[in-house]
């Protein structure tokens, strides 16, 4: 018996399985494509890591030669020479009073910053520091210098934390502006019927449910400002050089020890490794929070 005229055929099974098999290609060869990607970026950025760490332990003469020596003798001549000839831990306490403070500062001033953006679609100013951020740093460093020449900031830790906060604050801003966003309107709105002010709101409902967020700028401030090269070399001085400041010590105008600069190089990393795997959980639970809408 026939079917009626403009009845839809039903699809023949030899026809689905093939569609089924070639959607599943597809996928297989999609994922296969970004982890192949992946890995292949992941292996460039350990690779430079890893060159970093090997030039330090090896000999001046053995870090020109070519091709490459790849089985040497390792030795800390260069680390030994980093503490010896450099005033490492003065830099290093520095660094750490400069990065600690400058993220303690930006985070009074820019998570509620962020907060009052995302919740009253303050747009005009989150433009204003975003444009900010964009601009290049030695922008601000005429004025800067003038100002604290006349303030006597020059060479101080308040005047390099203060510095830091133009890098540091647009990006807490803007990071936690979707952080914040995230957070139920109904639960804040069930907090002010309970008789909670608006600064109750956000200091006991917004912060703790944006603690991931929290937690990821805080890193990726720290880093921007423990990173920073420009503004010490500018505005600091010898009572405040930072670590970044320790690669001179290793260069000069007709010869350049490349085992010293990769030992400070070294050296100045280790700390955000170390930070960055005790948070490693928070910090990835923070990213991909942030990541989903």
């Amino acid at each position: 018996m026939r079917a009626p005229a403009g009845t839809p055929r039903a699809p023949r099974p030899g026809a689905y399985l093939a569609d089924r098999r070639r959607r599943r290609a597809i996928k297989v060869a999609t994922e296969a494509g970004f982890y192949l990607l992946l890995g292949v970026l992941l292996i460039a950025f350990m690779f430079v890591f890893y060159w970093m760490v090997v030039t330090s332990l090896k000999l001046p003469r053995e870090v020109t030669v070519y091709p490459p020596a790849l089985v040497f003798e390792p030795t800390l001549m260069n680390y030994r020479n980093v503490l010896e000839k450099t005033p490492f831990f003065h830099q290093l306490s520095n660094s750490l009073i400069v990065a600690i403070g400058a993220v303690t500062l930006a985070m009074v001033v820019g998570l509620p910053a962020s907060y009052a953006i995302s919740r009253y679609r303050l747009k005009s100013l989150a433009l204003t520091i975003l444009m900010m951020r964009m601009m290049p740093t030695i922008v601000f460093m005429l004025p800067l210098f003038v100002v604290y020449q006349r303030l006597g900031l020059i060479d101080t830790h308040a005047g390099l934390i203060f510095s830091h906060l133009i890098l540091t604050v647009p990006l807490i801003v803007w990071i936690m502006i979707g952080f914040f966003e995230d957070v139920p309107g109904e639960v804040e709105d069930q907090a002010r019927v309970d008789g909670c002010r608006r600064w109750g709101v956000f200091w006991r409902i917004a912060l703790p449910l944006s603690a991931p967020g929290i937690v990821v700028t805080t890193i990726l401030s720290f880093i921007t400002s423990w990173n920073n090269f420009v503004f010490v070399l500018i505005l600091g001085g010898v009572r405040t050089t930072t670590l970044p400041l320790a690669v001179f010590n290793f260069m000069g105008f007709e010869m350049l020890d490349f085992g010293g600069v990769a030992a400070v190089a070294s050296m100045l990393s280790l700390p955000i490794i170390v930070l960055t795997i005790i948070v490693q959980r928070w910090l990835v639970g923070g990213l991909t929070l942030g990541a989903i809408k």
